[in-house]
C-alpha cells in the first residue's frame, strides 16, 4: 500500500534588491540554475523586473531579479526605480545584495524602507573573492550595524561560493503554500523578451559610453516552425549620429552584433535561428511616457 505523504508544500517570493553592478542578476542566475538575466560588468544592465522559478517536489523559489537602486534622471530610469521598490511590497524574502567594493549606506531612503520590513531579511556579501578576511569582518560588522536583524552571508556569486548554503537557508525560511506557477514553468516572461534581453546585452558589450543606455530593443516579428525561428528585431536609438554608430561602417557593426545575439538566441531556445536586425530613430524615446509602456516600463 503506498502512503501519501503529509510534507507540506512550501512557496514564496524571493526578491533580489540592492544598488547597480554588485551581481544580482550573476547571483539570480546561480540560484535558478538557468541563465534568465543578462550579465555585463556595466551599471543598469537589468532594466526590468524578471522572475525566475526554482521547483522540487514540495516547495517553489519564486525569484525576481530587480534594476539596481539609482536617483533617476530621466523618465526610464523612474520606472527601473519603481520596480526596485515595488519588490519590497510583495516579497516574503528579501535578498539585499552589496559587495565588498560598494559603499556600504548608498541610497539611505531605499535602506530605511528595507529597514522597515518585517519579512526575512539576507544581506548578500558579495565578491569576497576581491578582498580579504579583516576588511570582510569589518563591513559584516557594518551591515549588522544598518539590518541589525537580517542574516548575513559573505559570497562569490562568479566563482559560486557560499551559494548552497544561502539556497539552503532561502529554503527554510519559505512559507506554506501552494505553488504559484505551473510546476514546469521557468519564467513569467516570454521567448520575445528573452530575445530582446540577449541583443540588448551585445549592445552592452560592444558600443562604449551613452550608446547602451540610449538604446531598447523589440522584436517586431517572431515566427517558429520545427525547424527554424525567424526573427526581426528592430534597435531604436535616440539620435542619427548614434544610429550611425550601432550600424557601423559598411554595416560591419551591426552585423557581429546579429551574429554573435544569434548564437545566444539558438542555445537559449534549442533551434536554428535566422535574425534580421534594423536601427530606427526615436528622438528622447526615454523621457516619453507612451513609448514606455509599449516597451514595458509603465504598467497601464
Amino acid at each position: 500500500m503506498c502512503l501519501k505523504s503529509n510534507k507540506m508544500h512550501k512557496a514564496g517570493f524571493v526578491n533580489i534588491v540592492g544598488n547597480p553592478n554588485v551581481g544580482k542578476s550573476t547571483l539570480m542566475n546561480n540560484l535558478v540554475g538557468e541563465r534568465i538575466s543578462i550579465i555585463t560588468s556595466k551599471a543598469q544592465t537589468t532594466r526590468h523586473r524578471i522572475m525566475g522559478i526554482v521547483n522540487g517536489d514540495d516547495f517553489q523559489i519564486v525569484y525576481s531579479d530587480t534594476p539596481g537602486v539609482l536617483t533617476p534622471n530621466y523618465k526610464l530610469q523612474e520606472s527601473m526605480l519603481s520596480f526596485s521598490q515595488s519588490a519590497l511590497v510583495d516579497a516574503d524574502i528579501l535578498l539585499y545584495v552589496t559587495d565588498t567594493v560598494e559603499t556600504v549606506d548608498k541610497h539611505q531612503q531605499y535602506i530605511q524602507k528595507v529597514q522597515a520590513l518585517d519579512i526575512p531579511i539576507l544581506v548578500v556579501i558579495n565578491k569576497i573573492d576581491l578582498t580579504n578576511q579583516e576588511a570582510l569582518e569589518k563591513q559584516v560588522e557594518a551591515m549588522h550595524a544598518i539590518f541589525p536583524k537580517a542574516e548575513i552571508f559573505p559570497i562569490s556569486a562568479l566563482r559560486k561560493f557560499n551559494i548552497q548554503n544561502l539556497l539552503n537557508r532561502i529554503q527554510e525560511l519559505l512559507p506554506e503554500s501552494p505553488p504559484y506557477f505551473d510546476k514546469d514553468a521557468l519564467t513569467d516572461k516570454p521567448a520575445r523578451f528573452f530575445v530582446t534581453e540577449i541583443i540588448r546585452e551585445k549592445i552592452l558589450l560592444y558600443y562604449q559610453k551613452e550608446i547602451p543606455y540610449a538604446t531598447e530593443v523589440v522584436v517586431e516579428a517572431f515566427q517558429e516552425t520545427d525547424n527554424l525561428v525567424s526573427i526581426n528585431a528592430l534597435i531604436i536609438v535616440e539620435r542619427e549620429t548614434q544610429k550611425g554608430i550601432i550600424i557601423g561602417h559598411g554595416g560591419k557593426a551591426l552585423k557581429k552584433t546579429g551574429t554573435e545575439a544569434r548564437h545566444d538566441i539558438e542555445a537559449f531556445l534549442q533551434k536554428k535561428v535566422f535574425l534580421q536586425l534594423f536601427v530606427k530613430v526615436d528622438k528622447d524615446w526615454r523621457n516619453k511616457e507612451n513609448q514606455l509602456k509599449t516597451f514595458g516600463y509603465i504598467q497601464s
